[in-house]
């Protein structure tokens, strides 16, 4: 569904990713592990064509992205950040209803989806009628997630979603996402500092160090057989964590 051939990327003349090359197969969660400034947000950009590569190549459906690709590439996208980037003056229903009118949807089908999404990730209607002001950091990223999922897009970029919650609305949004990717068969393609969080959600890791693809395998393959020094030392860092492996 996604796939980076050889893509190298600078930003202020530094050297962010170095002739990285992987792919994400359909309906499968890929995390990307890292330190920060290892690449992982700036693939993310990459991908959905915020950024565009010094070279190399992205496809997303078996199709080259570029200008003329760049608007379909999109519409194939939701995008949710760590701290929901929802709009400020709109209430969490309006964050959502204007998707709905970009794309000429009419007020009963949009009130329909709404419905719909808030059952999905257990949001009351009395949410979606408050300000993100007035909601939880873990009810902002359920309406960060109904609105990323509205136009139902085969693919989730999701930029360190749960790195602003305590540990109790972290774990159970954690839950509810993993329920949801599989229910819907979504490919996601994950951020996160959080080799636990990696190992819950994600069928397979990269751990990117300087640009570079340090490792790539499963949870099991990190911590039981890394492959180098850094591996090691990013792995034990967070080993209480990851004994169960």
């Amino acid at each position: 569904m996604i796939r980076f051939d050889r893509i190298s990327k600078k930003l202020g003349g530094v050297q962010i990713l170095n002739q990285l090359s992987f792919e994400l197969p359909e309906a499968k969660t890929l995390a990307l592990l890292g330190l920060s400034g290892s690449g992982k947000t700036t693939l993310l950009k990459l991908a959905c064509g915020l950024l565009r590569p010094d070279s190399g190549e992205i496809k997303i459906a078996q199709t080259i992205l570029n200008s003329e690709t760049l608007r379909s590439s999109r519409a194939m996208m939701g995008y949710v950040v760590q701290d929901g980037g929802l709009f400020p003056h709109l209430t969490a229903y309006e964050n959502l209803a204007i998707i709905g009118e970009e794309v000429g949807q009419t007020k009963l089908q949009i009130r329909t989806r709404i419905s719909e999404l808030a059952k999905l990730t257990k949001i009351s209607e009395q949410v979606l009628l408050r300000y993100p002001r007035e909601i939880s950091g873990g009810q902002k990223q359920r309406i960060s997630v109904m609105r990323a999922l509205y136009l139902d897009p085969p693919i989730l970029l999701l930029d360190e979603p749960f790195g602003a919650l305590d540990p109790i609305t972290r774990s159970q949004l954690q839950s509810e996402l993993k329920d949801i990717f599989k229910q819907m068969r979504k490919t996601v393609l994950l951020v996160t500092h959080d080799l636990h969080e990696a190992g819950f959600l994600a069928d397979h890791i990269i751990l990117l160090n300087q640009g570079e693809i340090a490792q790539s395998g499963t949870m099991a393959e990190l911590v039981k057989s890394p492959k180098n020094e850094f591996v090691k030392l990013f792995v034990n860092a967070q080993r209480p964590l990851s004994l169960e492996y």
